[in-house]
């Protein structure tokens, strides 16, 4: 379902486990049950700028209430919308601890391990510890 970037942004603060609203946005999709949603992805420009080349998306949040398939639907929903939208290339990313058969479900593969990030604080841009830091992490791809 369509959703705008505020009620995106308000469901992720309810309810997702380890991250905060993410900074960029391109645009979001949510999915419903008969009364209520159930989960939302966010989409934006890839973080890492080596990915950032125009045809790229990444999935910068996906964040559900536990629904049985909703994680798989949005995941699938977003590369819609983005192949929708012209691009070619989209990525996300997962704690290594967490399985990605959501992303597998819908043909996402799995790309790189990436070690974890002692964060993002620097003396010229300061940054409080987000919490995730020190995580080792899974880039996910998927193309057209």
């Amino acid at each position: 379902m369509p959703i705008t970037r505020d009620a995106a942004v308000a469901f992720v603060d309810h309810v997702h486990r380890h991250h905060r609203r993410p900074q960029g946005y391109r645009f979001a999709v949510g999915v419903a049950n008969e009364t209520d949603l159930v989960g939302v992805a966010m989409a934006g420009r890839p973080v890492a700028r080596a990915l950032d080349d125009g045809r790229t998306i990444e999935v910068t949040r996906v964040a559900t209430d536990g629904t049985y398939n909703a994680c798989s639907m949005l995941y699938g929903a977003c590369w819609r919308a983005a192949r929708a939208l012209g691009y070619t290339h989209a990525v996300t990313y997962t704690q290594a601890d967490e399985s990605g058969a959501s992303l597998r479900a819908v043909g996402w593969t799995r790309a790189a391990v990436l070690p974890p990030r002692s964060g993002w604080d620097s003396p010229s841009r300061r940054r409080g510890d987000r919490g995730t830091d020190g995580v080792l992490r899974v880039r996910w791809e998927i193309s057209a």
